[in-house]
């Protein structure tokens, strides 16, 4: 499952209808959540420490194809790949897609289908074809 931030929901109602244009990242950010209070208001825990930082990927359509007609899902093309973790990451349950390395704007977030315990290192990763967006 995912869903759209309270962010990104805004910025394209405004881009369709009236509002000022949206302009895309050019490189988008993942991270990885412990807890999630309320994603679409950015209420989230990320993970801290032992070399965590978020996975930068080019925002393009090689890495991100279009999207398919009739669900609207877009998937990875290239694998996401996060630093080797220096120590316990704590187990995550959540994901999230922001437009900035460090603060920025939280675009995306959803729950893993299996949380994972990521350990001293572990390099976690979503292969080819493993991540998916689509609109409900």
């Amino acid at each position: 499952m995912s869903a759209m931030s309270n962010y990104l929901e805004k910025a394209l109602n405004d881009h369709v209808l009236g509002g000022p244009d949206y302009n895309r990242a050019g490189t988008v950010y993942f991270a990885l959540f412990t807890g999630v209070t309320d994603g679409d208001a950015n209420s989230v825990t990320q993970v801290s420490g032992g070399s965590y930082a978020r996975a930068a990927v080019t925002n393009n359509s090689t890495n991100f194809p279009g999207a398919s007609l009739g669900s609207g899902s877009k998937s990875n093309a290239t694998q996401i790949v996060f630093p080797t973790a220096t120590a316990s990451w704590g187990t995550v349950t959540h994901w999230g897609v922001y437009d900035a390395p460090t603060g920025g704007n939280l675009l995306y977030w959803g729950e893993l289908l299996l949380p994972r315990t990521i350990g001293s290192g572990d390099t976690p990763r979503f292969n080819s074809g493993d991540f998916s967006i689509a609109f409900a």
